[in-house]
């Protein structure tokens, strides 16, 4: 039993936090498959008119080929989408990333979107994923505290990620993935339209800033994002996940929070 349980132990910490199958399989006993004939390429069969390996992927519900048409399509829902609610229905549609097939939920957003603020994360967790909420772990936790320090709650803002589905074992979500899922939440932020966008960590500041600069070049420092037809001032800061790691820098996210804070006052005058 003990060691049992440190083998399920190194699984959780691993990522491994699902089961795949209802039943356990002795993946040790199996027999190597067998060998097929190889796939008609997606190049082949576009030229002999045949359907695409994404295409009909897509239509089974199982993975998809990454490329091009999929990010044009991502476009092409977010663009349609009117308002909050048709974007969160789009992106429940699409079926262009593969991380939805390993997702317990669409993480669309929480809080309050008609607020002055919008907090954009990376991607969800383990919890963001069990609850189909963003920021709901520990780090959800941390960042509750941090607003409430300067007067915020869920009422009063709103919080959304990047990648609206949990990358598996909480790896970091791979270039492609963040292209598929830009055009939403370019979408999102730009249906919300705030006066005040904070980019917590260094991914989703790099993805929407359009920049390779680590985050702490870019923390603290007001800045302008482009989300389609609508520019907002923007503060990059520390995500919440790594000031679990690193305490000593909250400091740092403190400094960046009382300057959210101040700003937020700014505009209100300026209604």
């Amino acid at each position: 039993m003990e060691q049992s349980a440190e083998i399920l132990k190194w699984y959780l910490e691993a990522g491994v936090d699902i089961a795949l199958e209802d039943k356990p399989v002795d993946r040790f006993s199996e027999k190597a498959p067998e060998k097929t004939a190889p796939r008609v390429s997606a190049e082949t069969s576009a030229s002999s008119g045949l359907t695409r390996p994404a295409e009909t992927a897509t239509r089974r519900g199982e993975a998809t080929l990454p490329d091009a048409n999929a990010i044009k399509t991502a476009q092409e829902l977010a663009a349609s989408a009117s308002d909050i609610a048709a974007l969160k229905e789009v992106m429940a549609e699409f079926e262009g990333c593969n991380l939805r097939l390993t997702a317990k939920n669409l993480v669309f957003g929480d809080g309050n979107p008609q607020s002055a603020i919008m907090f954009v994360g990376e991607a969800p967790g383990r919890e963001e994923d069990i609850e189909g909420l963003p920021f709901v772990g520990r780090s959800g936790q941390l960042l509750d505290k941090m607003l409430l320090a300067i007067g915020l709650d869920r009422n009063n803002a709103y919080i959304s990620n990047v990648i609206p589905w949990r990358p598996p074992g909480n790896r970091p979500p791979t270039p492609h993935e963040t292209e598929l899922c830009r055009p939403f939440i370019e979408r999102h932020i730009e249906l919300v339209n705030p006066d005040v966008l904070v980019l917590l960590g260094g991914s989703s500041a790099k993805t929407l800033l359009k920049t390779t600069d680590g985050i702490m070049r870019l923390r603290g420092k007001w800045t302008e994002a482009t989300a389609n037809s609508v520019s907002v001032k923007t503060m990059p800061t520390l995500h919440p996940a790594y000031l679990l790691r690193q305490p000593a820098h909250k400091k740092l996210a403190w400094q960046d929070f009382l300057k959210i804070k101040s700003a937020l006052k700014y505009e209100a005058t300026q209604k």
